[in-house]
């Protein structure tokens, strides 16, 4: 069966070097090998709003954004950086879809698919992302074929990626073995180089469950260890992992004087064999040594490429040296135009919905909470939710709970305030439905407190008007909210009593391990989170932003 980025920046820098040439590299010449790679590009088939903050030429101790990104001009610059290369190969850490804007969303992705099929993706790590909408679908995205709810919508039939997902962490339980390929070979000049692709042990917990039944995410540094001796055996003794899941780094894009986060002990327990390691997840951009291996990411929605050089030693046949750079994806690249001439034809189609007017606003409504975990645009989205269900007919909701990782990009200010689907659409992407169930005050104080469960990194829930609470960091977890500063509409919650709230279905099913939700009762469905903020703005623009003062942080 089948398997399912001004011209200043426009060299390619290549900063790391890893491991001095082999002696036998002195006496035969090396195979030179270039990989090109992305990450995080979430269906970002035009530039993103913001294009990339890079460190300001005239003041390093200031940032400036650059306009990057979009795939006609990513499209050129990969032609250019394979051009006069002989070994090339395109690859991916995942999280190429979901959470993407309006244009490649509301075909499922299919137009994201397709975009990096034409710029001759070869290779991809399975992401969080990709599961979105489960499993199966993630396997049509592979494979092709119409939406099994939507049908055929675009201007052509959907064939599938001409690329290859590779998931050697994601187990379907049912059978033990992997949902898609774990690795892939490659030959150059004679030389085998295999690719590994697997996404972050914690996927079961940040998507919704319902995704992924039947599907276990194993350890990433285990996952690879195991499959090293299976691929020596094959006679491959140079090994790039591609993996989705990343670091938080200090330093420029092309820089890493220092970085943390899951991906740095993570490539330390990896076996030595493993000389590459292609990161994601994070959405930061570095060039790293870590553990003498070779570390990269690229930014996110398309705003980088990187370039991997290597040198393998034909008597060895393994990586004999390694060096990366990140190239901006910048507007001084011609639009290829194949692409947009895919673009256009899926234009033309969503342009009616795309461009309706939804209201407007006074000012940029950022997503980007305070200290206290709290946003302007999350506090928007809330009072949407609630408002779409406070009617009874609509489930009685007298609190409304959305979810961080569901606010996906600032409403910006343009062109008089005016904000259309597509800018809401943009902010809400993911096409929950709103779910209104009965929780005790006992148990919205537990929902509140498993915002810590993950404490490196807390999911504050954005919380609509009327509803307040305090949280203490410094208490520890399963005690951080204040149960006497809990109050709707001034009076405090009782424990005892209960309250008819508002979440997406998302967070309704556990997802982002919000388990308590799964213990309401009487359920009730309603709209689309999108439609909901929709029908906000329509109603109350222009809207603006208010002061973030619902959740208090003490300590």
């Amino acid at each position: 069966m089948r398997y399912s980025l001004a011209q200043m920046f426009a060299a390619v820098t290549l900063v790391t070097a890893l491991g001095p040439a082999s002696p036998a590299t002195a006496q035969t010449a090396a195979v030179d090998v270039r990989i090109l790679a992305i990450n995080d590009f979430h269906g970002n088939l035009r530039p993103p709003p913001g294009g990339i903050r890079i460190p300001d030429p005239a003041d390093a101790t200031k940032t400036i954004a650059v306009p990057a990104g979009g795939a006609e001009h990513m499209a050129t610059l990969i032609k250019q950086l394979r051009a006069g290369q002989k070994n090339t190969v395109f690859v991916a850490a995942g999280d190429l879809i979901g959470a993407s804007p309006f244009l490649s969303a509301m075909f499922h992705d299919e137009p994201t698919i397709e975009a990096l099929s034409m710029m001759g993706l070869a290779i991809s790590a399975v992401g969080n992302h990709e599961f979105d909408e489960g499993a199966v679908e993630l396997l049509r995205m592979q494979n092709g074929g119409c939406h099994p709810t939507d049908g055929c919508q675009g201007p052509h039939r959907f064939e599938g990626a001409k690329f290859h997902y590779l998931a050697a962490s994601t187990i379907e339980t049912r059978t033990g073995k992997p949902i898609l390929p774990p690795y892939e070979i490659r030959t150059f000049d004679g030389i085998p180089v295999a690719f590994i692709g697997l996404t972050l042990k914690g996927t079961a917990g940040i998507v919704s469950p319902a995704g992924v039944a039947g599907l276990q995410f194993n350890d990433e540094a285990e996952t690879v260890n195991a499959l090293v001796p299976e691929l020596r055996a094959r006679g491959v003794e140079a090994i790039v992992v591609l993996i989705h899941e990343g670091g938080l780094p200090t330093g420029s894009y092309n820089e890493c004087p220092g970085i943390s986060g899951p991906i740095v002990d993570i490539v330390k327990k990896f076996d030595k064999a493993v000389d590459v390691v292609v990161s994601g997840h994070t959405h930061r951009a570095y060039i790293c040594d870590i553990d003498g291996r070779l570390v990269t990411s690229a930014d996110k929605f398309g705003t980088l490429v990187t370039t991997i050089d290597l040198k393998l030693d034909p008597v060895t046949r393994d990586v004999a040296s390694a060096k990366a750079g990140n190239t901006i994806v910048a507007d001084s690249y011609t639009k290829d135009p194949d692409q947009t001439a895919l673009l256009e034809a899926y234009d033309e189609l969503t342009a009616p919905v795309a461009s309706r007017p939804a209201g407007s606003i006074t000012e940029t409504l950022s997503r980007t909470p305070n200290d206290s975990g709290e946003s302007v645009l999350g506090d928007i989205i809330a009072d949407a939710q609630l408002a779409a269900t406070s009617a009874d007919a609509n489930g009685g909701a007298v609190i409304a709970f959305t979810n961080p990782g569901g606010v996906r990009a600032d409403i910006s200010s343009k062109e008089a305030g005016a904000v259309t689907y597509a800018d809401v659409f943009a902010s809400q992407p993911f096409r929950n439905q709103l779910v209104t169930l009965t929780l005790t005050g006992t148990q919205i104080k537990a929902m509140l407190e498993q915002q810590w469960l993950d404490p490196k990194r807390p999911r504050i829930l954005q919380v609509s008007k009327g509803f307040s609470y305090a949280w203490d960091g410094t208490k520890p977890h399963g005690d951080r909210v204040m149960a006497d500063r809990m109050a709707l509409n001034g009076q405090r919650i009782d424990p005892a009593m209960s309250y008819r709230v508002t979440v997406n279905n998302y967070l309704a099913s556990g997802g982002d391990g919000f388990t308590v939700l799964t213990e309401a009762a009487a359920p009730q469905i309603g709209m689309y989170d999108v439609d909901a903020l929709y029908v906000y703005f329509q109603a109350n623009s222009p809207i603006a932003p208010g002061q973030p003062d619902r959740i208090i942080k003490l300590n």
